[in-house]
């Protein structure tokens, strides 16, 4: 028996995301067999989805079949299954009715959108999570403006062609400035009953401030940068009502056909699976080396981790966190594996924030300098087509880009779907007058596959 090989550590990784996708690639090599679960079939670059949802990119530019990316790593198993608890007690997740064995797993199922106590918003006001989300509000801008030219009452088309966007972070920033973009430059001469270039961008922050975990000089050229481009910049002001009709701040009522929430997230409910402590989010209280307290086999990475770095402060729930968390759980897991000493503490390296703001601005705020303006924004440009997986993609994101900024025009603009068009409006006794919203796809359920 003393000869016999010891049986590889059996590793179970829940979700593909940045966290996820480094963990696994820490351990190539390890002497671990590794089952990676996810409910989606793919790995999504989360950072350009408002791209997609704005039509300046295609899904597939932004995300890769998980299978394809571990295709030759022979320790990795990929399995395509949605994830409904975990019993600690027997080391199994539960997976589409199979009970899958660990002996480490690791958590990185991300997050999903916060309606503050308002879910039944979502319907109305989509977040930005999944490919899923980011069609459905293309589908939503390129209907609008469709409807618009059919309709023959004012004050219908000033409804369809007004769009909001509530949260002024880097998600809501980004994605009015490119919803600017596409009615001022790439519709602006397709249309004959109206002017595209008439719409109304308005975007909503409850702070005082866009970008509020940027420098305030950063925050103010933003805010500048959008009011240069046309869009309706409202902080200070607080969402008390949504619906199909439009949004209510107070007294004031703005009505709309397309609303997107970039508002407030929530983590996925992996936490409740394994009874963990968790914050007012969601997010798991983890130890110094990312484990779960009382459960040194279980780690948690990405958006679903409550750590700090080391001064203190909470590590933001971003692409680059996420990879860092992954790739030092991977390698805490191989030493485990291979009998080495573990590495000391997880420390978190912030390289810095960045937001888009249009096609020639965006702003870099860095621990030793800050950019805006047109370096700025090819300095996000490079960054983020460097983090894109493959050779392929880098090659036809930067040429969309090239293509974009050269000729003002958006290449995925198809609409595939259409939602039934609502009835027209009748008398008392022959029926209801419907409220639907044109082309507002049915809601995606909330994904807690990825991280962010």
């Amino acid at each position: 028996m003393d000869g016999m090989a010891k049986p590889p550590l059996r590793v179970v990784i829940i979700g593909a995301g940045f966290g996820g996708l480094e963990a696994a690639r820490a351990l190539a090599g390890a002497p671990v067999s590794l089952t990676i679960l996810d409910r989606q079939n793919h790995h999504l670059f989360q950072p350009l989805l408002y791209q997609v949802a704005t039509a300046a990119l295609s899904p597939g530019d932004i995300a890769w079949p998980v299978r394809t990316i571990f295709r030759r790593q022979k320790n990795v198993a990929v399995l395509m299954a949605e994830v409904t608890g975990v019993d600690t007690e027997a080391r199994t997740v539960h997976a589409d009715g199979k009970a899958i064995p660990y002996d480490v797993l690791v958590l990185a199922t991300g997050a999903t959108h916060s309606y503050f106590g308002k879910d039944e918003w979502a319907e109305v006001a989509p977040g930005l999570k999944t490919i899923e989300d980011a069609t459905g509000i293309r589908q939503r801008l390129l209907v609008a403006f469709e409807r618009a030219e059919l309709s023959t009452d004012e004050a219908e088309r000033k409804r369809l062609l007004t769009f909001v966007v509530i949260g002024g972070g880097p998600t809501g920033v980004e994605l009015a400035g490119a919803m600017a973009e596409l009615a001022r430059h790439a519709l602006r001469r397709e249309f004959r009953h109206f002017d595209p270039r008439s719409a109304r961008i308005v975007l909503i922050e409850a702070g005082p401030r866009l970008l509020a975990t940027f420098p305030e000089e950063l925050s103010d050229y933003a805010t500048r940068s959008l009011r240069r481009m046309g869009v309706e910049v409202r902080t200070n002001a607080r969402v008390t009502d949504c619906d199909a009709e439009g949004v209510s701040l107070g007294d004031e009522r703005i009505g709309t056909s397309t609303t997107v929430w970039a508002a407030g997230v929530v983590a996925s409910p992996a936490g409740a699976w394994i009874g963990a402590e968790r914050d007012r989010a969601g997010r798991v209280a983890v130890s110094p080396d990312l484990s779960v307290p009382g459960h040194p086999e279980i780690f948690v990475a990405g958006d679903l981790a409550s750590a700090k770095d080391g001064k203190g402060r909470p590590i933001p729930g971003i692409a680059p966190a996420a990879k860092q968390m992954g790739r030092y759980i991977g390698q805490v897991i191989a030493a485990r594996a291979t009998g080495r000493p573990s590495p000391g503490p997880f420390s978190y390296r912030h390289h810095g924030d960045l937001a888009t703001i249009g096609r020639r601005s965006a702003v870099v705020a860095m621990d030793s300098f800050q950019l805006k303006g047109l370096l700025g924004w090819w300095f996000w440009g490079i960054a983020h087509v460097w983090y894109l997986i493959g050779f392929r993609s880098r090659v036809v994101v930067s040429f969309e880009w090239l293509w974009s900024y050269l000729t003002f025009q958006r290449g995925a603009r198809l609409i595939t779907r259409i939602a039934q068009r609502p009835a027209a409006k009748q008398t008392p006794a022959s029926g209801q007058a419907s409220a639907r919203t044109m082309g507002a796809p049915r809601r995606a359920e909330a994904h807690a596959g990825q991280d962010g």
